[in-house]
């Protein structure tokens, strides 16, 4: 498929998408959105592919929203178009995905990297949910993945007041895995993403649902759920190799079955 707003390609077992809208600071508008969706549902579908990185460029991993799109929209409008339906998609990616941001991160853009499981930032990243600048209010995803990330408090100060936050705070706060610095960024997430792609495929994909789940329930029910995906991974061929290399003191020959 020719994309007009990502750029795709792989490396070795990693999906590799940047967003492709320089003069505006990668804003997401609804192409951007339907075109990022359908990249990452083919590389999910894609066996050769073990993990996904999604990146912008030095000075924007996102800056927000395409406020064009919507400023004169009317709630009805709104209602119709559903255009936050797409990031549902986005959460039904099987693969891990890994954020790799630099410069602005705010708004939508700051939703899309948490919407990730892992965030790379360097050193000039900044996060923010400034909604409320603009008489809005985060729309998809951030009251709830950013509370869950660094809490109430901070959550809070952050969409009330549009605060941003560095990437050495999110680093303290846990939002964001590491921070490297902006000559290597993209080159850590890659190598991260080659580093999960080299583990079982099925059981890098029950862990990740394991921990979503964490996110969804009770600790009683995510306990459960998690045994039962346990369990699920002996009718695997990995596990049976990766036990028996192990005691065999030999590396393991992964099949993704």
């Amino acid at each position: 498929m020719a994309y007009t707003s990502i750029l795709v390609e792989t490396i070795e077992n990693v999906g590799l998408i940047r967003l492709n809208r320089p003069q505006q600071l990668n804003a997401l508008n609804s192409v951007l959105m339907e075109e990022l969706a359908t990249a990452l549902e083919a590389f999910d579908r894609d066996e050769a592919i073990r993990c996904i990185v999604i990146t912008g460029n030095e000075r924007a991993f996102a800056a927000g929203a395409d406020i064009k799109e919507m400023a004169e929209a009317s709630a009805v409008e709104m209602l119709l178009r559903d255009h936050i339906a797409r990031w549902d998609r986005i959460q039904r990616i099987r693969k891990p995905i890994i954020a790799a941001v630099s410069g602005w991160c705010l708004g939508g853009g700051c939703e899309l990297a948490m919407a990730c499981d892992i965030i790379i930032a360097s050193e000039t990243a900044v996060f923010g949910q400034p909604e409320i600048n603009i008489g809005v209010m985060p729309g998809a995803g951030g009251t709830q993945r950013l509370t869950r990330a660094i809490g109430k408090s901070k959550a809070m100060e952050m969409i009330l007041t549009g605060r941003y936050m560095s990437a050495r705070e999110a680093e303290a706060a846990g939002l964001v895995s590491r921070v490297v610095p902006v000559e290597v960024y993209l080159e850590e997430a890659i190598r991260l993403a080659k580093e999960i792609a080299a583990r079982p495929p099925i059981a890098v994909r029950l862990a990740k649902e394991a921990v979503n789940k964490a996110f969804e329930t009770s600790l009683r029910d995510g306990l459960e759920y998690e045994r039962r995906l346990f369990y699920i991974l002996f009718a695997t061929e990995d596990q049976k190799e990766g036990m028996r290399a192990f005691i065999e003191k030999r590396k393991a020959e992964w099949k993704g079955r």
